[in-house]
């Protein structure tokens, strides 16, 4: 009999996904302010229904890169499954804007569970459930430490990307990276989206959906550090985020009770590290002179 911990076993539990895709952007004609005409891209943006076991569930405004990773992490982190392994299937439709979810058993008090909704920061007003905020006072974060030389390799690596924001601007971007020796920071996943939660979302499927991850998770957005986006991240057992932006107070606040390092304002050497600063060995000689 396999060890069910085995990666070959994991992945023999993983949920069967379809792999719908869809035009990223889409160009329109403008008119600049001297009257000229040209054509430029813009990101796409489609409403995609969630139905789990036949039921509607919520419907999600997204750029629709790896919808099924997004369907597959809107329900970890909203907690109505438990792990990957609890789905069986899910399956996306573009011609109709539909994501069929089938679980293997169902998921327990699902309108209970689902009948308070809360209106977030997120691009778009999305919408979490209520039970977000329960039991983060559990969360064990794992003793992850990162230098400075490593989240400036990290940030290098997100200016050298190639994205849709470079092409059409106006969605966000998250990715995901692990540490490394030497000072390095290998990234994982990028994800854009129309909203930077919806990006958080597919990193979460896609880390749902890997046999084996070794190393320690350091998570980045370019979109500002909320409560959603701080709790997200602890839920995915990263200790350390990074943001372009800033952090919000409800953001900071959940930051500090799970013990998570929150760095904002991180752009070439710049950065300032909001909560957590004892996972980040500093090293004010990469900065250069204080202007």
């Amino acid at each position: 009999m396999a060890n069910p911990e085995t990666p070959s076993a994991v992945a023999a539990a993983l949920p069967r996904l379809t792999k719908a895709r869809a035009p990223l952007t889409r160009e329109v004609e403008v008119v600049d302010e001297h009257g000229a005409s040209s054509r430029v891209s813009i990101p796409a943006e489609r409403d995609l229904t969630i139905y789990v076991d036949r039921r509607e569930l919520v419907t999600l405004m997204t750029l629709g890169a790896q919808p099924e990773l997004l369907v597959l992490g809107y329900l970890l982190n909203q907690r109505l499954i438990e792990s990957a392994a609890d789905v069986e299937s899910i399956t996306v439709d573009w011609e109709v804007g539909a994501a069929a979810v089938k679980t293997h058993a169902g998921i327990d008090r699902i309108e209970e569970r689902t009948a308070k909704k809360v209106v977030t920061t997120g691009c778009g007003q999305g919408s979490v459930f209520g039970e977000l905020m329960a039991g983060i006072d559990s969360l064990q974060l794992p003793d992850t430490r990162m230098t400075q030389a490593q989240l400036y390799a990290l940030v290098d690596a997100i200016r050298l990307q190639e994205s849709t924001y470079k092409s059409a601007g106006s969605v966000h971007g998250c990715a995901l990276f692990t540490l490394e020796e030497g000072d390095q920071a290998r990234m994982q996943c990028f994800v854009e989206d129309v909203g930077r939660h919806n990006a958080i979302d597919t990193i979460a499927g896609w880390i749902a959906m890997q046999a084996q991850l070794a190393g320690a998770r350091v998570f980045y957005t370019t979109g500002r550090l909320t409560s959603e986006m701080v709790i997200k991240s602890a839920q995915m057992g990263v200790a350390i985020v990074v943001s372009r932006s800033g952090i919000t107070q409800m953001g900071h606040e959940v930051a500090q009770r799970v013990g998570l390092c929150a760095i904002g304002r991180a752009t070439n050497r710049r950065f300032l590290c909001f909560a957590g600063a004892r996972r980040l060995v500093l090293q004010p000689g990469l900065a250069g002179a204080r202007p």
